[in-house]
């Protein structure tokens, strides 16, 4: 039987319902589901250090992965996004880097699209342009420091997910308060789908990321 299989990076923080590291994120979804971890791929690593050493541990987990049935593959971090072209390159299954994609969809085409990453000064062009998108593309970050930040790139064994909520929507809140033209909020992490629902409550726009992103692509492939 065909699955989705997940890219992910050496962690052991907490990820609730929602999050791409659960699974039953996928059950929900009625989208079977496999992981693979890509050993010493930290948070810190792939994020803050733009470390391309960990790309041919990534490339030879997809392959694995391939050959055990997956049909589609994604990863469990949005900043891999920088490496699109070279990950769908070494396999023959559509490949998703990060939600970043979403920005090159026909369906957001003509939409004013913004990013919220967890992380926006280490977020550069880099991502953008590794997925095909607008190097120009609105993007902010969630507040340095934060809960929600500090707990997922220091890799902690506690988070308190009400504050890390707090966290993205007021992220969210001040992008579009500084952008009141955007209509379309992508999250660029993939830790921040538990908090999609609150994001589009507070702020009224439309919220994709990378959860989203599976869905359609599986669904097409069915």
């Amino acid at each position: 039987m065909s699955f989705l299989g997940v890219l992910m990076l050496d962690t052991r923080f907490v990820r609730p319902l929602g999050d791409i590291g659960n699974a039953e994120t996928f059950a929900r979804l009625q989208i079977p589901v496999r992981y693979r971890t890509v050993g010493g791929a930290s948070p810190q690593r792939v994020v803050r250090d733009s470390d391309q050493l960990a790309l041919r541990d990534f490339i030879a987990a997809a392959q694995e992965l391939v050959a055990q049935g997956a049909t589609l593959l994604a990863t469990s971090c949005g900043f891999l996004a920088r490496y699109q072209r070279e990950l769908q390159a070494a396999v023959p299954v559509p490949l998703l880097s990060s939600s970043l994609l979403w920005l090159t969809t026909p369906e957001l085409a003509k939409q004013r699209c913004a990013v919220l990453t967890i992380d926006a000064q280490a977020f550069d062009a880099r991502q953008l342009v590794g997925v095909g998108a607008d190097p120009a593309t609105i993007v902010a970050g969630v507040a340095q420091g934060c809960e929600f930040q500090r707990r997922i790139l220091g890799d902690a064994l506690e988070m308190d997910l009400r504050q890390a909520e707090q966290d993205v929507v007021d992220g969210a809140l001040a992008l579009t308060r500084s952008h009141p033209e955007v209509s379309t909020l992508v999250l660029e992490c993939t830790n921040m789908p538990p908090y999609a629902s609150a994001v589009a409550a507070a702020t009224g726009k439309r919220v994709e990321h990378i959860v989203s992103l599976i869905e359609q692509k599986w669904s097409a492939l069915a």
